[in-house]
């Protein structure tokens, strides 16, 4: 700690008194998770205590003085039959906000002169024409503070943000975090708090909180009979959709799957949080959002919420552990509605001031752009701009997951070029350190956070439950960049794949007979409507032009919820099913409902599709082309 620099800081201040107390506990009485509101001092002056701060640990025997910022977690366990402290609650007001963040402990070695001035405050402190007193005795106290310090510098044990911020994840891992909100708990600006984090860590706040989320959700996997949006809930997550894609990322393999699996090899004993200490490089990150593509309403009632094994509270230590050794070794949601392309079609203009830009209109106005972009982030996209052959500087976590990626002929080492931003909004920080020189943004919300990094385009993917035609989307994209020509080359060549499967499925469905998408949840049936959808139901209905029940085609969005009870009414001869929920999907075919339907009946059902991991996930075009591909192998009985 830099004793001239606290004192520096102190005097530059603005300060505060919010509560001066006297505490007198006794043996049995517990202190427990405290989370400390403010910044404060606390001065034990009788009896002995185990103190526990964040993750560490004090023992308190008479004068002891201890400082911390706000959010940390106290807990306080008394030792003798009486154990008493003050503590002075206060706000720091400087241009930097964790100047009075550190957390400290010591014996002072004047502790009478320390206990007089915090007991006159007290005895002050509800006086009110004595306020001002106690703040020129608080001021004596600090200068008092700081003389220990400066002697006892080599003696004073510290706590590093970075572990009060681990321990912050750890109690409050399954509520809504983002980096904001950590460095609002602990008066950081988020840029500073990352890098303090990083410092010590070698990953950031989130990228830790992703990672703790997961190992604790493949316990509840092997642990219990839970399903799997259940474990998704508890662990932080609300999406389903989102938290399969990012499981899959970081094991491999589906939540459905990785349960499977390890029931079938019988290791439900072997805890994967003991895995090893380098695993936790391994890169991760989410601004913890939900994905803009899974369309569906969040259910409303109760979820289940699970206890987790005491192992979970050892391997998280020794994550903390592990991280902040490796740092000494060495020398940082809510599924998203969004506005359809539709609502302003981009178009472009030659730039009357300068030939290097151009204009483009957006449903936020124009925006000038340069006329060759050449580093393009994009938080939505990705494989629309791959296509068009320009490869980003930066995407979502999220983008470089796509399910298409695994059967297109896309080059390894251009998708190492690509930098992962994380989830919506995309990281500010990391966003800035790319530098660049066009930004594409999906969501209303996020624009403005963008343009305070540099020119920004707003390209809507939803309005309101219903997404514009994916071969709109793709036009829309490019015109962006002055690619019209090349998208509409691809189209053409697409559309002639379109009518070469048409003939090839020609007299399958016979005259009369309709088609039907439907989609499996935990609380729900999600019937696609004939425009609008998502998941495939472009391309088994516009692109294809398979006919769609009424229903289908009276839908106000682009699904309709239901539940199995009412399913068959919704029906066609033809059922496609999208297996984004192995688990929701399994259990409703097994259903007496399910079975009584005459499509069933027929052997007229296509399952479709691998727990949101697959290419019916994104409309750009290498996803499409698979589609295609998927849909008429299936129809003609040819699917591998």
């Amino acid at each position: 700690m830099n004793i001239s620099n606290q004192i520096f800081l102190w005097d530059q201040a603005t300060v505060k008194l919010l509560d001066v107390r006297h505490i007198e506990m006794v043996q049995g009485e517990i202190l427990h998770k405290y989370r400390i509101p403010a910044s404060v001092f606390l001065l034990s002056v009788h009896g002995s205590a185990q103190v526990e701060l964040d993750q560490s640990e004090f023992s308190f025997t008479g004068f002891q003085f201890l400082h911390s910022g706000k959010g940390a977690t106290l807990n306080i366990v008394p030792t003798s039959k009486k154990f008493d402290y003050y503590i002075i609650y206060y706000r720091a007001l400087i241009d930097e906000k964790d100047a009075f963040q550190a957390q400290y402990c010591f014996s002072p070695d004047t502790p009478m002169l320390l206990y007089t001035k915090i007991q006159m405050m007290h005895q002050k402190w509800n006086e009110q024409v004595e306020r001002l007193n106690v703040k020129s005795l608080f001021y004596q106290f600090v200068h008092l503070a700081l003389k220990e310090l400066h002697r006892k510098e080599s003696e004073v044990k510290q706590t590093s943000v970075a572990v009060q911020v681990i321990t912050y994840i750890q109690e409050y891992y399954a509520e809504a975090i983002t980096l904001d909100s950590l460095a609002e708990a602990f008066n950081f600006s988020a840029y500073h708090l990352s890098s303090l984090f990083k410092e010590h860590t070698g990953i950031s706040p989130i990228d830790y909180l992703i990672r703790y989320r997961l190992e604790l959700a493949t316990e509840l996997l092997m642990t219990t009979d839970a399903s799997v949006g259940e474990i998704a809930v508890s662990v932080g997550y609300k999406d389903v959709y989102y938290f399969s894609r990012i499981f899959k990322k970081r094991k491999g393999v589906s939540p459905a799957h990785f349960r499977t699996r390890e029931t079938q090899q019988h290791k439900v004993a072997e805890s994967p949080l003991n895995f090893p200490t380098s695993s936790i490089f391994e890169y991760i990150d989410d601004q913890y959002i939900d994905n803009e593509n899974h369309y569906q309403i969040a259910e409303k009632g109760d979820l289940h919420m699970f206890k987790l094994k005491n192992s979970q509270t050892t391997a998280a230590l020794l994550l903390c552990g592990s991280l902040l050794m490796n740092a000494c070794s060495s020398g940082t949601g809510t599924a998203a509605k969004e506005q359809s392309a539709g609502n302003g079609t981009v178009n472009q203009a030659a730039s009357k001031e300068s030939t290097t830009t151009r204009i483009v209109s957006t449903p936020k106005g124009d925006v000038e752009v340069p006329a060759e972009p050449k580093r393009v982030a994009a938080d939505q996209y990705m494989g629309h701009l791959l296509k068009l052959g320009i490869v980003p500087i930066g995407v979502r976590t999220f983008m470089l997951n796509e399910g298409w990626m695994e059967k297109a002929d896309m080059p390894k080492e251009t998708i190492e070029k690509i930098e992962d931003l994380g989830e919506f909004p995309m990281n500010p920080e990391k966003l800035t350190m790319l530098d660049p020189d066009l930004i594409i943004g999906s969501i209303d919300e996020n624009i403005e956070t963008y343009e305070k990094i540099g020119t920004t385009v707003f390209l809507p993917y939803w309005e309101g439950l219903s997404t514009a035609g994916p071969l709109d989307k793709f036009r829309s994209v490019s015109k962006i960049f002055g690619k019209e020509k090349e998208a509409e080359e691809w189209i053409t060549e697409y559309e002639q794949k379109v009518d070469e499967a048409k003939s090839k499925l020609d007299g399958i469905i016979k005259e009369g007979e309709t088609v039907s998408v439907v989609q499996f949840s935990e609380k729900a049936v999600y019937v696609l409507a004939a425009n609008g959808g998502n998941y495939g139901s472009s391309t088994i209905y516009d692109m294809l032009q398979l006919p769609p029940t009424e229903n289908a085609k009276n839908m106000a969005e682009g699904f309709e919820s239901i539940s199995l009870e009412v399913l068959p009414e919704y029906l066609g001869d033809y059922i496609f099913v999208y297996n984004g929920d192995a688990d929701a999907t399994n259990k409703a075919m097994e259903s007496e409902v399910w079975k009584r339907i005459p499509a069933v009946k027929n052997g007229k059902v296509y399952l479709y599709g691998d727990n949101y991991h697959d290419e019916f996930v994104m409309e750009d075009p290498f996803s499409l082309e698979l589609q295609l591909d998927t849909i008429v192998n299936l129809l003609l009985g040819t699917s591998k």
